[in-house]
């Protein structure tokens, strides 16, 4: 199977790149050629070119059609009209990365389907994403164009950590201040590890079934945020200090930080994954966030450099959690 990765080097998609390559699959990576953090497998080829750069890449790819060619990094309608022009009548099947915040917020019920209506009035990301999957619906429905759906949710590496603000948050819990969760922390999160997206999402690969449905790919493991930040703590060595301020109040400091909490992070999120194990019957996540949190703090104890603390984020923390404390517990 000849298949393309369009990015194929970010958190999900590297490992997804590495489990492709162990099973044989012949594949290619289109991407602008940059350092990453992930080490790309020996036996991928790589294309270099700027898929936001139209006339280039078809360039590059001229010679080329693929079994199944996947976007990781396609966000808005235009880059949809990008793909469609480079790849109708050249591929057997597209699988377009969507996310799960495009899911109805809050939702009405859960545990969240894929047949939870779309809908995210909080968040421009989502709402992007749904215009992008409404454009491929629509032409597969017009000119049968082989389009699948897929939905992460939080998916992690060991580069990434699911609180926002990066390793400045371990340097705060290991230096005794406080860090913050929003609302009371108890709402349920899932986060997925990479490796365990991986083994749900190469069963859809070239798989005929999969084509014109939609897709999510989760842990089944479901923790509340007050949870996540303790199991990052005593990875860290340490029993965080947890400050809970309401989501609208650090919107009110940070309006990209609170839309990505209005529009996803506040509320639960809980997920069934029977849909994807209907056609990929042998998937289970396997690895539980205490072991992904071990992983994450070891990878920054491991690279002094990559323990960088964001002075800007820390004096922000410090304000919003001070002008919280003026008012009264969340």
């Amino acid at each position: 199977m000849k298949v393309l990765f369009i990015g194929g080097s970010g958190i999900i998609s590297s490992a997804c790149s590495a489990l492709a390559v162990e099973r044989g699959i012949d594949l290619y990576l289109l991407n602008r050629g940059q350092t990453t953090n992930r080490r790309i497998p020996g036996a991928v080829k790589t294309l270099i070119g700027d898929i936001r750069d139209r006339a280039a890449v078809a360039g590059v790819l001229e010679s080329h059609t693929f079994d199944v060619v996947v976007d990781w990094i396609a966000y808005t309608p235009e880059h949809i009209a990008t793909d469609l022009a480079l790849f109708r009548g050249r591929v057997g099947q597209y699988i377009f990365i969507s996310s799960a915040s495009v899911y109805q917020k809050p939702p009405a019920r859960l545990p969240i389907t894929e047949e939870t209506p779309l809908d995210n009035p909080f968040w421009d990301y989502s709402r992007d994403k749904i215009a992008c999957e409404r454009a491929l619906l629509a032409a597969y429905r017009e000119v049968g164009f082989p389009v699948t759906i897929v939905r992460p949710s939080h998916t992690y590496d060991r580069t990434l950590l699911p609180l926002h603000g990066g390793y400045t948050v371990i340097d705060r819990m290991r230096r005794g201040k406080p860090i913050l969760i929003h609302g009371d922390g108890t709402s349920l999160w899932t986060l997925t590890h990479h490796r365990d997206f991986a083994r749900g999402f190469l069963g859809l690969l070239g798989e005929t079934r999969a084509i014109g449905e939609d897709y999510h790919i989760t842990s089944d493991e479901w923790l509340t945020w007050n949870e996540i930040a303790r199991l990052l703590g005593h990875a860290a060595g340490v029993e965080p200090v947890i400050a809970h301020v309401p989501s609208e109040t650090v919107a009110r400091f940070d309006t990209r930080w609170g839309d990505s909490l209005l529009g996803d992070k506040s509320h639960c999120a809980m997920f069934d994954n029977s849909k994807i194990k209907s056609i990929v019957p042998d998937f289970v996540a396997t690895i539980p966030f205490a072991r992904g949190a071990r992983e994450i703090v070891s990878w920054y104890d491991s690279y002094p450099d990559k323990r960088r603390v964001d002075d800007g984020f820390d004096a922000l923390l410090d304000r919003i959690i001070a002008a919280q404390t003026a008012v009264g517990p969340a």
